[in-house]
């Protein structure tokens, strides 16, 4: 007589494979998600009364065309005329003198602690890139002023900005190149090996090319960063109601600094042009962000 054989197609119940869940860990995860979401809300609730505190002031301004393109100079403090053209003006040179600096010597740097960390540079620089990270923008700033002012004896000038700027952003572009080609398979590098193409090459031709999406979303972001940066504006330049080409000399607005500015006007146009530039500021960060996830979807490697 044969022994029946277990049916081993037949799956196992639930029940005789996993132990039941007991009410305590139900309470418990419940509980757990009940106060995460508590969190969130409470997090939330400060980043959204000031969005709409700006978009609520700031949007009765950026309708009117002129403001994107005139300036206030020769413009009353209490009159609701003129625009923020020159700030936008300075933002823009300013943060973009800065990544012309920055974005090389960044990718630079990350290109050597990733392809060559052999080198006897790789550690120092590591060292220099996380002391960099953590100094705050006040810091740079006054460093820029020792150094540029006070040791060289050059004018405060937009320039001198940029500079303090370049400090802010290196720190970012360096980590985010490094990540970015840690991610390139090996196996890429080794096929361009094989090959018989040299190291500095294969870095150029086939290692930053796959990672480069996401290298510029790196780039644009730091730049996004330091557009709203007020100390090294207050420090190392002064303000002027008008637009100033000369990025050597002369003072030259900039968003963060016509807001500080025009904190001090008691009129009615003050607090206008205060929000006003806030929102500016804001959609031309938001702008940035955008351009940084169009630019690395647009340069993502395709796959079949």
């Amino acid at each position: 007589m044969s022994t029946p054989t277990p049916d081993l197609a037949k799956p196992a119940k639930p029940s005789e494979t996993f132990l039941p869940i007991s009410g305590g860990r139900k309470a418990k995860d419940k509980a757990a998600t009940i106060i995460f979401w508590i969190c969130f809300f409470i997090a939330v609730i400060p980043l959204v009364a000031l969005l709409y505190k700006v978009l609520a002031s700031g949007l009765p301004a950026i309708f009117n065309p002129t403001w994107w393109t005139n300036s206030f100079f020769l413009v009353a403090p209490s009159s609701m005329a003129g625009g923020v053209g020159h700030a936008i003006y300075g933002s823009l040179v300013q943060a973009g003198i800065a990544a012309i600096i920055s974005i090389p010597l960044g990718v630079a740097a990350g290109i050597m602690l990733v392809e060559y960390p052999e080198s006897k540079l790789a550690k120092p620089t590591t060292f220099m890139v996380d002391v960099m990270a953590g100094v705050p923008s006040v810091v740079a700033a006054i460093f820029v002023f020792g150094m540029w002012v006070t040791f060289l004896q050059f004018n405060l000038s937009a320039f001198a900005v940029s500079l303090a700027l370049v400090l802010l952003m290196i720190p970012l572009i360096v980590r985010s190149t490094e990540e970015m080609l840690k991610l390139v398979p090996d196996e890429l590098r080794e096929a361009s090996y094989a090959l018989g193409v040299p190291k500095w090459k294969t870095i150029v031709s086939v290692v930053v090319p796959t990672a480069l999406s996401g290298m510029i979303s790196g780039m644009f972001l730091a730049i996004a960063r330091v557009m709203g940066e007020t100390a090294p504006v207050l420090i190392l330049v002064g303000y002027t109601a008008s637009f100033n080409y000369n990025i050597f000399e002369g003072n030259m607005a900039s968003l963060p600094l016509l807001i500080y500015n025009q904190l001090s006007n008691p009129n009615e146009a003050g607090q206008f042009r205060i929000w006003g530039a806030a929102l500016t500021l804001v959609i031309i960060i938001a702008l940035a962000n955008v351009l940084a996830t169009f630019a690395a979807k647009s340069l993502a490697p395709k796959t079949k």
